[in-house]
């Protein structure tokens, strides 16, 4: 049996995942908001006997550690998906302290402390970290400076922790996905275009993840971009 914990997996790309995790096999110990119901029903009793339920405040990252260590098979998990995210976007001065502080704290420090407390243990099992960041992390990003930021950090983090892991077999790559149609955008005064070659599917993220998982033995997809075919977004209409 193989065990992966996934921040995040209640929408969006997380439930994408969720969904890829399951098919490989993965008992899922799913960390964050809790699945709505009529989500867990999309799936067979087999499947939903391998999603483990870890409902928590990521923004309390001791307490939700803590929910997580003590996992029944905590010392088999050979995955770690970084996913969970949070974004509040627009002119940066119209950014409060508190929404920087949120997107500092999901986005960078949850991560960073779920990997630092799982390593020796991905180590032992020569597992994977997959951290979902961003493709603002390479790019300006206006309207949304702090967002991209906290992805930057998250960028050098994973591509820092790979030169000091590879040593032990541990594989970490970092995704960059573009503008994905989800609702992650509701704080945001921008949205997806209309035009389907305009977006990313949740699905498109999650068939990256399956691409890294696939590499063979030795082999290691560190960094992997994913965009649209085309640029373009809408701006909300605040009238």
């Amino acid at each position: 049996m193989q065990y992966a914990v996934l921040t995040g997996a209640s929408s969006g790309i997380g439930e994408s995942i969720l969904k890829v995790l399951l098919q490989r096999g993965y008992t899922v110990y799913a960390l964050g908001h809790k699945i709505k119901q009529e989500k867990l029903e999309g799936y067979s009793d087999e499947e939903n006997s391998r999603i483990i339920e870890i409902e928590t405040d990521l923004l309390d990252i001791e307490k939700s550690i803590s929910l997580l260590e003590k996992a029944e098979n905590f010392k088999e998990i050979s995955l770690l998906v970084n996913n969970a995210g949070v974004g509040y976007f627009g002119p940066h001065e119209e950014i409060s302290v508190k929404h920087i502080r949120e997107m500092c704290t999901v986005n960078l420090e949850l991560p960073l402390a779920l990997t630092a407390r799982l390593l020796r243990v991905l180590k032992a099992n020569k597992g994977n970290i997959i951290n979902i960041s961003s493709e603002s992390a390479l790019e300006a990003a206006p309207h949304g400076c702090a967002y991209s930021a906290t992805k930057a950090a998250m960028a050098q983090f994973s591509k820092s922790l790979f030169a000091e892991c590879r040593k032990y077999e541990v594989g970490v790559c970092v995704l960059h996905p573009e503008m994905t149609k989800t609702n992650f955008y509701r704080n945001a005064d921008f949205e997806t275009d209309e035009d389907e070659e305009t977006y990313l599917l949740p699905e498109d993220v999650a068939k990256a993840v399956e691409f890294v998982l696939d590499a063979r033995k030795g082999a290691v997809v560190r960094e992997l971009t994913i965009m649209p075919q085309k640029h373009k977004i809408k701006r909300k209409n605040r009238s």
